[in-house]
């Protein structure tokens, strides 16, 4: 059990939960509660923070979960004490238990599906943004999510608990050149790209989105780059009423990638 919050490897993951570089150096990020923890494959974990209040009250489900952890020889399975998990742990009241979960790496064409339905997000920088984009486009049904390499770090403790476990199961991928990828897939996966604008000749509604797709969507404050925006295809308007000038960028992937889902269901 460990109960100092001197012991190096609590250190280490405090690190993990604070900066960006030491997760990436290790391939790692963190994921609290146990909501979260019932997502992770257990082949993605590898180590596993408990505390004694945790233990005391799980559900016989979770019990049954627990033990499996223990069981792997893969993972590394710890007791801590109170003061430890937070010292470990980014949210102010943790929940009792912490995993470092590996990284998963994915490539262009894992997020291609059946029919593309991509968003392609550049320099958000909100993390409740970010993980929201994740979460909403996962149950639009989209099939992967390209980032500029400028944006929010998509581990950061706030992006992994605004994604309520869709960033386990939404490939995604960082690139450096957001008009370069709008062109490869133009190109080699033929997917028409979408950029959400003021500057839209047409109201969202009014296109075709039932072939391969992808909406792009600028930084919260400034919009796509022009260079971003005129690699697309078509500019697209989300039509307001009032004095509103502008949409938030996750309200924006929400309703367009929705639309999209609308008319595939059809």
């Amino acid at each position: 059990m460990f109960t100092s919050t001197n012991n190096t490897r609590v250190k280490q993951i405090a690190e993990y939960s604070k900066k960006s570089k030491a997760r990436r150096k290790d391939g790692v990020f963190l994921i609290e509660g146990i909501r979260m923890l019932r997502e992770v494959p257990l082949e993605a974990m590898r180590e596993v923070y408990v505390t004694k209040h945790f233990l005391e009250n799980l559900s016989p489900d979770d019990k049954t979960l627990i033990r499996n952890i223990q069981q792997d020889d893969g993972v590394s399975f710890e007791e801590v004490s109170d003061d430890v998990m937070r010292k470990m742990a980014d949210t102010q009241t943790p929940q009792g238990v912490l995993a470092v979960v590996k990284e998963k790496r994915w490539e262009i064409k894992d997020l291609m599906g059946e029919t593309p339905l991509l968003l392609i997000l550049e320099n958000i920088q909100d993390p409740g943004n970010l993980g929201n984009m994740f979460r909403t486009g996962e149950g639009a049904g989209v099939t992967g999510i390209i980032m500029s390499s400028d944006m929010a770090d998509v581990y950061n403790p706030k992006v992994v608990r605004s994604t309520m476990g869709a960033i386990l199961r939404v490939p995604f991928i960082y690139v450096d050149s957001v008009p370069e990828i709008v062109k490869e897939l133009r190109e080699k996966y033929n997917v028409t790209s979408y950029a959400a604008h003021l500057k839209g000749t047409k109201n969202y509604d009014e296109i075709s989105y039932k072939e391969a797709s992808a909406f792009l969507i600028g930084n919260e404050g400034n919009g796509l780059t022009k260079e971003a925006a005129d690699a697309a295809s078509e500019y697209v308007l989300i039509p307001m009423l009032g004095k509103v000038e502008s949409m938030n960028a996750a309200t924006s992937a929400a309703i367009l990638t929705f639309e999209a889902a609308r008319q595939r269901r059809q």
